[in-house]
């Protein structure tokens, strides 16, 4: 067993949801599992507890609800009373309480609204998941937002502050998105930031073109240029953890060891900074 490493998070968006990839997981000190309820169809957390309950205790466990069954397949909502119900369903499905439950994607709800609206449905349904880790339902409450830029003008400052802001990361999200990322986090006041989908969704063919491993102090130790995306996407933007979703142990694998990989933070300043002035001309 190598010694776990809560940074890198399994995400299970796009997973099979096999009892071996949990298992290769935890052999290679992964132990950190990212579900939502519509993953799989709705059918994630009864997948997870039905082929893997007696590994999901080795696991800190984070899920996310806000999205709901319906006729044309999903619908998101902010309602205080349903975030709750899903929180509980949640806990009773997996057969133990999660130990992060995350907001998915309040923007899909929050794009509709003006800042006002916004700012009072973020608000219930913040308070909401902060009153269900209060009650012992989870351990820690948070947000995952694909896109932060509609929770700007709902001005989240006095809303309850998260435990945990999970956004994307790495070389393929924009300028635009990382500074309203850094804006968020410090307004919110949000304890940890998470990134995840590293890849851009497994865009293969973008590290083809584009060589990330100069982002590195010792690009020439043998890094592949997966594995340098992946461990400078803690500072595109600065994480404490990053949720990688694959049902491939060697991928996994070679993820885990580039957790060692040592981040140039000047070059990726310098990134951030040319980014920047190229949107300004």
């Amino acid at each position: 067993m190598h010694g776990a490493d809560p940074r890198l998070v399994l995400g299970l968006h796009r997973s099979r949801h096999h009892r071996g990839l949990l298992t290769a997981a935890l052999d290679l000190g992964v132990t950190a599992l990212d579900t939502a309820a519509p993953y799989l169809g709705f059918r994630s957390h009864a997948v997870l507890a039905g082929t893997a309950a007696d590994l999901l205790p080795e696991f800190t466990l984070s899920t996310k609800v806000g999205f709901f069954p319906s006729a044309g397949g999903a619908e998101h909502s902010l309602d205080p009373v349903r975030l709750r119900r899903a929180v509980e369903r949640a806990a009773q499905e997996l057969g133990r309480e999660p130990d992060t439950v995350l907001l998915h994607n309040p923007e899909r709800s929050l794009a509709s609204l003006s800042p006002a609206d916004g700012h009072a449905a973020l608000g219930n349904a913040c308070t909401a998941l902060a009153d269900t880790a209060r009650d012992g339902l989870c351990g820690a409450w948070g947000v995952a937002s694909w896109d932060t830029r509609p929770l700007g003008p709902v001005q989240v400052t006095g809303l309850p502050s998260p435990d945990v802001l999970m956004v994307r990361a790495g070389f393929l999200v924009g300028i635009d998105l990382l500074d309203v990322t850094t804006v968020l986090r410090a307004a919110w006041q949000a304890g940890e930031v998470w990134g995840m989908s590293p890849f851009g969704g497994g865009h293969a063919k973008v590290w083809e073109g584009f060589d990330p491993r100069p982002f590195l102090r010792s690009p020439r130790d043998g890094w592949s240029r997966v594995q340098a995306a992946f461990r400078t996407a803690f500072h595109l933007p600065r994480a404490a953890a990053v949720a990688v979703g694959t049902d491939d142990r060697a991928h996994l694998a070679q993820l885990v060891h580039a957790l060692g990989a040592e981040v140039d933070t000047a070059a990726v300043s310098q990134y951030v900074r040319a980014l920047q002035g190229l949107r300004q001309r």
